[in-house]
């Protein structure tokens, strides 16, 4: 069987991040490579880790709410870790729902004056 091990240069081209985003995640204890000398090297958990973080960001999450919830992975395990999920993500697609609504107005008051200028050539007043 064979161990994933990824330098710190395959770590970033893996999750397309840039050096400076992978040091930051490590300086707030978000991942805990091994370290030879002054190389990092990653093993299948901090792949997974830097997978939850990702996923984690691109639904609206802040490190520091992805910190602690991987902290609670490894201070109590998956079921209280699974409840804060739930909890959180049932609070994030509410935050998630509400810039949705704003992005639907926003973009449907922008159409009616794109139309209303491109119908008579005029500004609207409301503009």
């Amino acid at each position: 069987m064979t161990r994933i091990r990824l330098s710190f240069k395959e770590m970033c081209e893996r999750f397309d991040v840039t050096p400076r985003t992978l040091r930051y995640y490590e300086s707030i204890e978000l991942l805990f490579p091994e370290k030879v000398g002054r190389s990092r090297y990653y093993g299948p958990t901090e792949l997974v880790r830097m997978k939850l973080i990702l996923r984690g960001r691109k639904f609206g999450f802040s490190l520091e709410e992805i910190r602690q919830w991987l902290l609670i992975y490894d201070q109590e395990g998956t079921d209280l870790q699974k409840q804060v999920w739930i909890e959180n993500a049932r609070r994030q697609i509410g935050v998630l729902e509400g810039q949705k609504a704003e992005l639907e107005a926003s973009i449907a008051e922008l159409r009616n004056i794109y139309d209303t200028v491109i119908s008579t050539g005029e500004w609207p007043e409301e503009v």
